[in-house]
């Protein structure tokens, strides 16, 4: 993508972006005062491939603009959501972060989903100069293109999700250790990262990788993907996915009767969908995840809570990590005093580098070029429900290895 992203046209981005305003909590009951609300501008993925995650994102910075205005707002203002939707394409998201800050003069902006549209829309806010806390936007490559706006509001990137799993299975004694990987991962920066990081870990100790296949985004036929896979009868399956692709591939590879020791994949079970799309056929599937509804955090036990008073069900990952996106955001406009475009935006960024905030997933810092320092749990499906197993210090479930069968 070109560097200079001013080249975009105002009636493109007006013409072609589905715009969605909030109060977030809007109505005679408002407590928020001030008649000037603190509008946050963000483009999501309400449609195309990533739409399924980015309506979950979409429901986290509403769940913390609502918890915010019902408090009394940002600095007694009202804050005021402006979303629109980028179809998940990576030109449309330009488009729609410089209608945001160039044409419609937000105070704040807020990142999207997924790493390929992540790493387009900070440019924008970078060369506008304004803070640009996201919350999915995991892959190293995020981190290696020398933004200074930047922060990802989670415990740790890509490569690092995981850690613990890595560390766990090369700790097995050699006889119950698994000795062949397959790897299919989407042509995503996320996916391949998560995925990537498990397998040269594995790799490094010793295990080797039997199939090692990359699909592009748009894939619905993993016919022949699943077979490689079967064919190599595998101990451990990795599966760099988002989600469809993920549940598509499962199904793929139940049809030919293929049991792995071990699948671990980077985002679909955490899905509260997923079971029901792989036939509920989940036990053993493991995932990393950044956030558990359980986690003893203060401003978690509210956001559970409330989010769940909100929209009916209890909050998953992603709309936890939109939801400490706002909380990073709101800690940097209350210490500093002041949520506008201009030299605003330079101390909120010099405050966040130089602060710990308190968050639904934990206390986080930073390093310098916006990468969290932290590391995720794992997840497994167990009897139905996913349990965090790994590390032991946050365990509510014994690992299960080998998994169960599909």
């Amino acid at each position: 993508m070109p560097t200079t992203v001013r080249r975009m046209r105002w009636a493109t981005a007006l013409g072609a972006a589905a715009i969605l305003a909030l109060g977030a909590c809007s109505g005679d009951d408002e407590p928020a005062t001030g008649d000037d609300p603190i509008v946050v501008g963000v483009s999501l993925p309400l449609t195309g491939d990533f739409s399924e995650p980015g309506k979950g994102v979409q429901q986290g910075y509403e769940a913390w603009a609502k918890i915010v205005n019902d408090a009394g707002g940002l600095l007694g203002r009202r804050v005021e959501l402006k979303i629109l939707d980028d179809q998940s394409n990576a030109d449309r998201v330009v488009a729609d972060y410089e209608q945001l800050i160039g044409k419609d003069q937000v105070d704040l902006v807020v990142g999207p989903f997924s790493t390929r549209l992540v790493v387009p829309a900070a440019r924008v806010a970078e060369e506008y100069d304004m803070l640009f806390v996201e919350p999915a936007g995991a892959a190293k490559e995020v981190f290696e293109q020398g933004f200074k706006n930047l922060f990802y509001a989670a415990p740790a990137v890509a490569n690092d999700h995981y850690n613990h799993l890595a560390a766990h299975i090369l700790a097995l004694p050699a006889a119950q250790r698994p000795k062949t990987v397959a790897v299919a991962a989407m042509d995503d920066p996320f996916a391949q990262g998560t995925a990537y990081g498990l397998r040269d870990k594995l790799k490094a100790g010793g295990l080797s990788i039997v199939v090692d296949e990359v699909y592009p985004p748009n894939t619905t036929d993993f016919g022949s993907i699943a077979a490689k896979i079967a064919a190599s009868r595998a101990d451990v399956l990795i599966g760099g996915s988002q989600y469809q692709d993920g549940v598509n591939l499962i199904v793929a590879l139940q049809q030919l009767d293929y049991q792995p020791k071990l699948a671990a994949f980077s985002t679909a079970p955490t899905n509260p969908e997923f079971a029901k799309a792989v036939g509920n056929k989940t036990e053993g599937i493991l995932s990393p995840t950044g956030y558990s509804q359980d986690a003893p955090y203060p401003s978690n036990t509210e956001f559970v809570a409330k989010y769940t008073a909100q929209f009916g069900t209890p909050p998953e990952e992603d709309q936890a990590n939109a939801y400490t996106t706002g909380q990073v955001v709101a800690a940097a406009v209350t210490a500093v005093g002041c949520a506008e475009q201009g030299d605003c935006q330079r101390k909120l960024v010099d405050w966040i580098r130089g602060n710990e905030v308190q968050t639904v997933v934990g206390p986080l810092t930073w390093d310098a070029t916006g990468k969290p320092r932290g590391a995720h749990m794992i997840q497994q499906w167990i009897g139905g429900d996913i349990r965090i197993v790994l590390p032991a210090a946050a365990k509510e479930a014994e690992f299960r290895y080998p998994k169960p069968a599909w």
